[in-house]
């Protein structure tokens, strides 16, 4: 496995930041769209076998979250609701219903970029995805292409700040 050096020093396997460049361009997707830039992708066996980002406005629905997209989609494809040696790449650190779907679904390993200190559930807030009490564990790799993933959350919150703070005319 080859690595490559992040920003802030950490090493990072050139397959993971390949797959986390998939995710980032799903988040983009989502920002245009006017969602919070999420994005997730599932590999499987070295192929994607699921994608998605946020899309909770455009669909009404508050369980679209882009990890549930992407999870959705791989099971799909897949003819399975069980989603076993698959990868879950996604450019936040997942929320507890996204984290507790994940551990549902079986997902062998889930790779995120931004920490989230208000509603990760990786380990930040919760610790779901490696709960002694559940029936499934699943290994978690932090902190990839973490700076790119926190950089479109900010830009996209500091902008939406901007906008609220507009004088009515």
């Amino acid at each position: 496995m080859l690595v490559s050096s992040q920003n802030d020093g950490s090493m990072v396997s050139c397959d993971d930041a390949r797959w986390m460049q998939l995710a980032l361009e799903q988040a983009r997707l989502a920002l245009q769209a006017g969602e919070v830039p999420v994005g997730a992708v599932i590999v499987k066996d070295k192929e994607v076998v699921g994608s998605g980002f946020n899309r909770n406005l455009m669909e009404n629905d508050p369980t679209a979250h882009a990890e549930i997209v992407a999870m959705r989609e791989a099971a799909a494809r897949l003819g399975n609701h069980r989603l076993t040696g698959c990868i879950l790449f996604c450019t936040i650190e997942p929320c507890a219903m996204c984290a507790g779907a994940m551990v549902h679904a079986r997902i062998s390993r889930l790779v995120y970029g931004a920490v989230d200190p208000k509603a990760g559930a990786a380990g930040s807030v919760l610790e779901i995805t490696s709960h002694p009490r559940l029936n499934h564990r699943i290994e978690v790799t932090p902190g990839v292409l973490a700076q790119q993933c926190s950089e479109l959350l900010k830009t996209f919150f500091l902008e939406r700040r901007k906008v609220s703070e507009e004088p009515a005319k």
